[in-house]
Parts: C-alpha cells; sequence; structure tokens
C-alpha cells in the first residue's frame, strides 16, 4: 500500500515540475509585446549589439592613420590557436636607434574562437573586438586579414 502512494506522490510531484516549467512558457504566450526576440534579417540597418558582444578582432586608427599596436607580440602569444601573427620590422630612427615597428598584424578570423584573450593581453589597447557578426562567405581567403591600414603608424606618446 505504501508504494502505491508513493507513486500517486510521484506522479504529482512530475505534473507539478511541469507546470512550473510551463509558467514561463504561459508567461511570454500571454504577454508578447515583452519577448526579447530580433527579427533578423529585416532590422539589419537597426540592429545593435551589445558592448560584450565579441565580434571580429579590429585595429582601430584615428583620423590621420595612427593606430596604437607596437608590435610587442602579447597578442600573438594569448591566442590558444594562432590566429594572430605579427610580422614586424626594424627601422633606424633619427637618433640612431633601432625601432621595431610593426610591418602586417594579420588576423586569420576563420581560425579565430572569439576567446577575447588578444585584446586583454594587449598592453597599449591597439586591438578591440568589432560589433561585426556577418561573416558567411564562399571564398575562404577572405577570411585573412591584414589589421594594420596601409601606410598607417604607431601613434604619438605610445611607449613601446
Amino acid at each position: 500500500m505504501k508504494s502505491f502512494f508513493n507513486y500517486i506522490a510521484e506522479i504529482f510531484s512530475g505534473v507539478w515540475t511541469l507546470l512550473t516549467g510551463m509558467k514561463v512558457t504561459a508567461k511570454y504566450f500571454f504577454t508578447p509585446w515583452k519577448n526579447v526576440t530580433q527579427q533578423y534579417p529585416e532590422n539589419r540597418d537597426t540592429l545593435v549589439m551589445y558592448d560584450r558582444f565579441r565580434g571580429e578582432v579590429i585595429m582601430p586608427h584615428n583620423e590621420n592613420n595612427e593606430h596604437k599596436c607596437t608590435g610587442c607580440g602579447l597578442c600573438e602569444n594569448a591566442c590558444p590557436n594562432g590566429s594572430i601573427e605579427i610580422i614586424s620590422k626594424s627601422i633606424v630612427n633619427e637618433e640612431g636607434k633601432k625601432k621595431r615597428i610593426i610591418d602586417q598584424h594579420i588576423y586569420h578570423l576563420g581560425m579565430c574562437t572569439f576567446c577575447n584573450l588578444c585584446v586583454r593581453a594587449c598592453p597599449s589597447d591597439a586591438i578591440v573586438m568589432g560589433q561585426k557578426f556577418e561573416h558567411a562567405h564562399w571564398d575562404r581567403s577572405t577570411f585573412t586579414k591584414v589589421l594594420n591600414q596601409p601606410g598607417s603608424k604607431i601613434m604619438e606618446g605610445i611607449k613601446e
């Protein structure tokens, strides 16, 4: 007789947990104006991603085509799968000292896991995560990007 009561109690417990879970569904069913679902293809022009969104890695440049990257390589070392590659070169400045500058800051988007470790490792805040999220392409070569713009140079006042 005791097992019969346990069986009935388990049935009521199962129904109670089902109704508890359905409460969330019913709330969204009867208040559709509070839904947060985005109508994606239609609102592509007005869609704004959150600040914490991790899109592709970008290197911001100012109006004088200057960036903050010193070519230290910490972002390249922090990347777990090698999606960042820095090619640097040495130049001689006016004082006769050798100075390292970046020639190309290559970013392989197809290998990136969007983990944000490279951005956190950068001491000069030269790279950030962008807001672009549409990355589908037919050609795989479009996933390799050079982050520094042609003819760009390092900003004044950035320590190496």
